[in-house]
């Protein structure tokens, strides 16, 4: 399935080409489709969404590529077959682990329809990063190269203590999403959040903050929980 989101207009810095037109090949599943729709490019850009992943992405034509549908715990090594910019929806893996043209994105469920994104860029990059953003008319900061940058840190954060406190039959989950919510105005309660972002990428980054010290060690019912998500999805590949 393809979406297309165009606008014409006059674009010029690094991205000018013969037709003045910034080409974006962006790699989404339904959802990060949907979350990115809700912003309307501002100018001269063209955006064509796709949702295969195979090999084939990088040869299509592009000036510029998101890979927002992209499973690290997959992808271990992190390459990259362009040397265009490529903006990388990696939550865990920092700058170092890829090739000089990516740049860390935040694109986990419900973090990409955000009004201001999470990115991580090189020096060199920070330039990209600018005209990109201004030609998709997004608001952005620039946070540390870092597991989690700082949303997805804080919000996995909440989430594995929620587990703990489940653990401990303190209250049922459906009850601490409520006391969440009431008490701190989130949008969604802890266990709320961990089925739309997905427990195996809460895990996922837990596990690698929990290198940085016994403050993130990872729930045994949040990773049991994660475990038994994962053995299921591969049954039913």
């Amino acid at each position: 399935m393809r979406q297309f989101a165009v606008i014409t207009s006059t674009f010029q810095p690094i991205f000018a080409n013969l037709t003045m037109i910034m080409q974006i090949l962006v790699l989404a599943n339904e959802l990060q489709r949907e979350e990115w729709l809700q912003h309307n490019a501002d100018k001269g850009v063209a955006v064509e969404f796709t949702g295969k992943a195979d090999g084939s992405f990088f040869e299509r034509l592009a000036d510029v590529y998101f890979l927002l549908d992209y499973k690290e715990w997959e992808n271990q090594n992190g390459s990259l077959k362009t040397h265009k910019p490529v903006f990388v929806n990696a939550l865990v893996k920092t700058l170092q682990e890829f090739p000089a043209n990516a740049i860390r994105i935040n694109a986990w469920p419900r973090f990409l329809g955000r009004s201001i994104l999470e990115v991580v860029a090189s020096e060199e990059n920070k330039p990209v990063v600018e005209e990109v953003m201004q030609a998709l008319g997004r608001q952005y900061q620039l946070v540390p190269d870092v597991p989690g940058m700082i949303a997805a840190r804080t919000v996995s954060m909440i989430i594995n203590e929620a587990y703990y406190t489940l653990e401990e039959e303190i209250s049922s989950a459906e009850e601490i999403d409520i006391a969440m919510k009431l008490g701190t105005n989130y949008p969604y309660g802890p266990f709320e959040w961990a089925r739309q972002i997905g427990i195996e990428k809460i895990l996922y980054l837990l596990e690698a903050l929990s290198l940085e010290g016994a403050r993130y060690a990872v729930a045994p019912a949040l990773k049991k929980a994660a475990e038994q998500l994962l053995a299921f999805k591969n049954t039913i590949k």
